[in-house]
């Protein structure tokens, strides 16, 4: 039997799209599990799913540990992870189905350290903040202070900033709904800040386009039209609208913590973690964090509790550390 013809890829071609349809992961999600898995299929050579054993897991993740990237690199303890979550995830597919496989609490996940949030200070986000705005303004600057202030405001993950359109955000209110991880709607918030900077921009646009944040770069939107001509509608190309991409709003921020005087890296990320670190701070509750952040288990949430040390610290020299 060929590999396209398994019983093995078929029950993984039938667990991709339960996947997407029945878990509502998105389309993203589904190819990178796709890839995972097909990697184990390809490494473990098997043609069924009842032949998936622990030694094959075992030597697979001895592979994983010691694969290189393209750039002659090692994966992170985090990748692999992500390949062994993938098939476990398939694993318990195959046992809620009842398809004979190997169990899929016997696939035990690498230990890895606990992960570092990169944040930035009160003084560091408000120079950050401030930057586009310094000196000449035009609409690129009405733009990056808008997109600065909008991720600060309300935690969005730099996929989902990416994504809105102008009609998702109603600026007579101090709320949206955002649509993030696994397609689950929450709720986010504009602080007057936020609402003034993209008040500011939307005013300057003059375009149809209906994506909140655009390029107003010329040549690049001339390149981008021609690009998207790729539908035909009663024999004529439609043009498709579309937003500024992840790694432009990447190279937004890395502009403007330049400018700002930050010397060290800072993701669009960073501004995710600030917004979480400062609300902690404030005596935010994590539960209230876990919602304002979108993330599915409080676990993921608490990585975030090590930032209320200094404020520990001081409540332990307030009722603890008294002098005779």
């Amino acid at each position: 039997m060929s590999m396209s013809e398994s019983q093995l890829l078929k029950t993984m071609k039938q667990f991709l799209d339960y996947l997407e349809v029945e878990r509502n992961r998105s389309v993203l999600t589904r190819r990178n599990y796709a890839l995972y898995l097909r990697r184990f299929m390809r490494f473990s050579k098997l043609q069924k799913t009842s032949q998936i054993s622990k030694d094959d897991v075992r030597k697979f993740r001895m592979w994983l540990h010691r694969k290189k990237t393209a750039k002659g690199k090692t994966l992170s303890p985090s990748t692999q992870n992500y390949h062994l979550i993938a098939l476990r995830s398939f694993l318990g597919y195959c046992a809620k189905m009842d398809i004979k496989a190997l169990a899929p609490e016997k696939v035990e996940l690498a230990k890895i350290a606990d992960r570092q949030v990169n944040f930035m200070e009160g003084s560091d986000v408000m120079r950050l903040l401030r930057a586009p705005l310094k000196g000449d303004v035009n609409i690129v600057n009405l733009r990056d202070a808008a997109i600065l202030e909008l991720l600060f405001s309300t935690g969005l993950r730099v996929s989902e900033l990416v994504g809105l359109k102008k009609e998702d955000v109603n600026l007579k209110r101090d709320d949206f709904t955002v649509r993030g991880k696994g397609r689950k709607m929450r709720i986010v918030f504009l602080s007057e800040r936020a609402k003034k900077a993209i008040s500011r921009y939307l005013k300057k646009r003059e375009d149809l386009n209906p994506y909140l944040f655009v390029s107003h770069d010329p040549a690049k939107k001339k390149r981008a039209l021609v690009a998207a001509q790729k539908h035909v509608v009663d024999g004529e190309k439609k043009k498709k609208s579309t937003g500024l991409t992840p790694r432009t709003i990447q190279r937004i921020v890395d502009r403007y913590a330049k400018e700002a005087g930050i010397t060290r890296k800072i993701s669009p990320h960073a501004l995710r973690h600030s917004f979480a670190t400062d609300l902690l701070r404030n005596g935010a509750d994590l539960r209230s964090v876990q919602a304002l952040l979108g993330h599915s288990s409080i676990t993921t949430t608490q990585v975030y509790t090590h930032v209320s040390d200094k404020h520990l610290k001081e409540v332990h020299k307030r009722f603890h550390d008294k002098k005779d």
